[in-house]
């Protein structure tokens, strides 16, 4: 979460390769407690949206090669997944906080583009209020 004096925004914070800098993709509460279900590889007792379209997948043999956060516009992040069934691949548009949380669950890589990652890094220290998910709900 980022809290700040506007209030608090659930963000996903990407540590990049140099470890000081971060790509922040800021999302809806929802998506942020599911890829902290994910993170943490707690199954609820009925399957939620991601659980089930990870399910789903897998029941029609369909591989999640990965997930490619691919473009940045008017500060909105696009990404797409890639899938596979029978040596067939496709994309497939899909809001990055929704790939993440699948990908997450299904194992598969996370690739950002570069000149998204050129465009869009900060380093950690310049991001304020950055407060744990999980401090944030039973604080």
């Amino acid at each position: 979460m980022a809290v700040g004096p506007l209030g608090a925004s659930p963000a996903v914070i990407l540590s990049m390769n140099d470890r000081e800098s971060c790509l922040p993709i800021y999302i809806g509460l929802w998506e942020a407690i599911s890829i902290r279900n994910a993170l943490k590889q707690e199954v609820p007792p009925r399957p939620l949206t991601h659980d089930l379209f990870v399910e789903l997948l897998k029941a029609f043999g369909i591989d999640m090669k990965g997930l490619i956060i691919d473009s940045l516009d008017d500060g909105v992040y696009y990404a797409r997944l890639i899938l596979e069934r029978d040596g067939r691949q496709v994309s497939m548009d899909c809001r990055p906080s929704d790939g993440i949380a699948l990908s997450l669950r299904y194992g598969a890589e996370l690739l950002i583009d570069p000149e998204v990652a050129a465009s869009s890094t900060v380093e950690f220290k310049d991001i304020e209020g950055l407060q744990d998910l999980d401090a944030y709900l039973t604080g």
